[in-house]
């Protein structure tokens, strides 16, 4: 299959899936995953194999840079001792305690013989990168407090770089043999690829902030943020340091700082729903490949390492995640337990340790052991966890659901569906499809229906005041789209000029602006 015609199938097959996905009401990207199973199984297509190449050229830069674009600095700073404890020093224990669980249960029941710390400690490493992508899409839908969201993402943008340093660290260490590691040069190699690496991604992300200040084009904007961030990438990589850590630098700075000191509301807009489409186009393909990649017949035939693994990962992880909650108890960062038990269940792993994996020479010790406990980790905790999450937060009452949001959303569907068959009922009446005497007595039939859900409206609005500034809000934003609707649409007819329409347009998305800050 041509390469133009494998993505243009996989873009309509994640179209289709996220129909399906929101029908159902199940995470899209856990949908994606079970799509490509079931595809790569039955053969149906012949899609490109995920690899280092790709994932480094295309997938990650616009995956990491969208995310840490929108991630916000102040709130990220806030909370900075919580993510840096366990995205640097945590990886760096979860990656030495799953390997001491692991080892002894590999070698007890046989899986290969003479699998040794050494090989334990690659996989735990390349294992370590987190992807919580599905979990904190469901957080917003769920109303998950905003800290915890920006735990958990802030905390996979950098343990993302920081895996990615320790496994070519211990990858080095293992190929050269243990006579010439030594462990201050290997932390003197991490500070000076993660710092290196964010020094880029800060003069990077601050030039093309500077030059946003100087022109107000929404296309030009867009290439530089685009250029921020995958020149950042390439930049770090080609000097062997973290082209990960470059790219988030990059990401928070042009959208902390450019967005906001160099951008229009216009342009700011325009920028922000580019690198929204790039994230979706990016994810859907990137875990559609995941599911193709994975060979069910060869899970199948290793469970048992695979659930041990898992389970070693994931025990790996609570561990980590509890202790760090309980040292920062003493702090101004304290974590309620509950949040602990979500951060370990939210620590989904995705393509990068797959491809991780993947990279390994292929005479590495064990490689087909190694890849296959990846790829069966990955699916499990994608399926298994992504699945599960939802319940999770519902038991541990960390969604915001209110009893008043759910009869509210009732008393509008009701309210809507009434409102939808009067208007019916009205064009039946024109069209003489109904004699006027039966409509005057369902006009009043379906009248007092929605006179008295809009009575149950008018209580709960005076009950809960989050409900009525909700409505606001999204009555405002409605309302401004119309006008942005007109506008255009008297560009078009020849009403207005370009310049003025420029002019009321940045006016509108300025409104709109301060309408998506205050939600």
């Amino acid at each position: 299959m041509h390469v133009e015609t494998a993505f243009v199938t996989l873009f309509s097959v994640a179209t289709a899936v996220a129909l399906v996905a929101r029908w159902i009401k199940v995470p899209y990207t856990v949908a994606l995953v079970v799509a490509g199973l079931v595809l790569g199984s039955a053969h149906a297509i012949e899609p490109p194999h995920l690899t280092k190449e790709l994932l480094y050229a295309l997938f990650l830069p616009g995956l990491l840079f969208e995310a840490a674009f929108h991630l916000d600095a102040q709130k990220f700073w806030q909370n900075k001792l919580a993510i840096h404890s366990l995205a640097v020093p945590g990886v760096a224990a979860a990656i030495g305690l799953t390997a001491v669980l692991l080892l002894p249960v590999a070698n007890a029941l046989h899986f290969v013989d003479g699998f040794e710390l050494k090989h334990a400690l690659v996989f735990s490493a390349l294992i370590a990168a987190t992807d919580p992508i599905a979990v904190v899409a469901l957080f917003k839908s769920l109303g998950v407090p905003k800290r915890l969201a920006i735990l958990v993402e802030g905390e996979s943008l950098l343990n993302d770089g920081t895996a990615v340093v320790f496994f070519t660290l211990i990858l080095g260490a293992v190929n050269e043999g243990s006579h010439s590691f030594s462990v201050g040069t290997a932390m003197l190699d991490f500070v000076r690829v993660v710092g290196l690496g964010t020094l880029v991604g800060v003069t990077i992300g601050y030039l093309a902030s500077k030059l946003t200040q100087r022109v107000d084009d929404p296309m030009i904007e867009i290439t530089l943020t685009t250029i921020a961030a995958y020149g950042s990438f390439l930049f770090a990589e080609h000097f062997h340091l973290s082209g990960v850590i470059a790219t988030v630098s990059a990401g928070m700075l042009c959208g902390n700082y450019g967005a906001r000191t160099g951008m229009s509301p216009s342009t700011r807009i325009a920028v922000e729903s580019f690198w929204e489409y790039v994230a979706f186009a990016l994810n859907s393909i990137v875990f559609l490949l995941i599911g193709f990649e994975v060979h069910l017949d060869a899970l199948s035939r290793s469970w048992k390492a695979i659930l041990v693994a898992y389970l070693a990962v994931t025990v790996g992880r609570a561990a980590l995640l509890y202790v760090v909650t309980f040292f920062l108890r003493r702090t101004k960062e304290t974590l309620p337990w509950s949040w602990s038990a979500v951060m370990t269940w939210g620590g989904l792993r995705g393509g990068l340790s797959m491809v991780l994996v993947l990279a390994l020479p292929q005479n590495f010790p064990h490689r087909e052991l190694l890849v296959t406990m990846t790829f069966g980790v990955v699916i499990l905790s994608i399926l298994f966890q992504g699945l599960s999450m939802a319940p999770l937060l519902r038991w541990l009452g960390l969604t915001g659901v209110s009893l008043d949001r759910i009869d509210y959303e009732r008393e509008r569907g009701i309210l809507r569906a009434k409102s939808a068959a009067l208007a019916a009922l009205q064009r039946m009446q024109n069209e003489g499809a109904v004699h006027s005497a039966a409509a005057e007595q369902f006009r009043a039939e379906y009248a007092g229906a929605m006179a008295d859900a809009e009575q149950r409206l008018k209580d709960l609005h005076l009950q809960a005041e989050d409900l009525r500034q909700e409505e606001e809000l999204a009555t405002r934003r409605q309302l401004l789209l119309c006008e942005k609707d007109a506008l255009r649409d008297a560009l078009r007819n020849g009403y207005l000029s370009q310049e003025i329409c420029d002019e009321l347009l940045e006016d509108v998305d300025a409104r709109l602006m301060h309408i998506e800050s205050a939600s």
